[in-house]
C-alpha cells in the first residue's frame, strides 16, 4: 500500500462519516404553546387603551395566529376583552407585536389612574384562548393564562411597559 493512499483513507473515511451523519440529520417539527403578554399599554387622552399585544410562537417551525380572544385584568379589575383576527404568521422560535385599541371598563380605568399617580407598578393578567395554524397543520387553539407586571416607562406620560 503506498504511503499517499494510507494518509488518504482517514480523511476519506472522515468525510464519509461527516456525510452519513448530515443524511441522517432531520430537523424535528415540533408544535409548542404560544404565549401572549403585553408589551406596552398606552392610556390615551380619551381614556381609551392601546394595549401592544406580544404573541411568542415557542414552535419549531412558523405559526399564523388566526385568532385571539383574551380578557385582561388590572389589578384584579376586569378591563376588557382583546378580540382580534390577526391572521398574522410568525416564524419559529420568534414573536411578534400586535395593537389593539380597548375602552376599559372604569374600575380598570381608576386602578390605571391611582398606578400612574402613585408611580405604582400594576399587575395584570391575560386569560382566554389563542387559535393558531402550524405551518402544513391544523388549526389548533390554546389556553392561555398569564400574569405579569407592568412599569411607567420613563420620559413617556400615560406609557407602562
Amino acid at each position: 500500500m503506498s504511503h499517499r493512499f494510507r494518509s488518504a483513507l482517514p480523511i476519506g473515511l472522515i468525510a464519509v462519516a461527516c456525510l452519513t451523519l448530515a443524511a441522517c440529520n432531520k430537523t424535528v417539527k415540533r408544535v409548542s404553546e404560544p404565549a401572549a403578554s403585553v408589551q406596552e399599554l398606552t392610556v390615551r387622552a380619551d381614556g381609551s387603551w392601546t394595549v401592544a399585544l406580544r404573541l411568542q410562537n415557542f414552535s419549531s417551525m412558523p405559526m399564523t395566529f388566526d385568532n385571539v380572544s383574551l380578557q385582561l385584568k388590572v389589578s384584579d379589575q376586569d378591563a376588557g376583552a382583546l378580540q382580534l383576527q390577526p391572521a398574522l404568521s410568525i416564524g419559529g422560535v420568534s414573536a411578534d407585536v400586535v395593537n389593539v385599541d380597548l375602552k376599559p371598563s372604569s374600575g380598570a380605568r381608576l386602578v390605571m389612574a391611582d398606578a400612574l399617580a402613585g408611580n405604582r407598578t400594576l399587575a395584570y393578567s391575560l386569560k382566554g384562548s389563542v387559535s393558531a395554524t402550524p405551518q402544513e397543520k391544523k388549526q389548533r387553539t390554546f389556553e392561555i393564562d398569564s400574569r405579569s407586571t407592568l412599569n411607567q416607562a420613563p420620559g413617556l406620560p400615560g406609557v407602562l411597559r
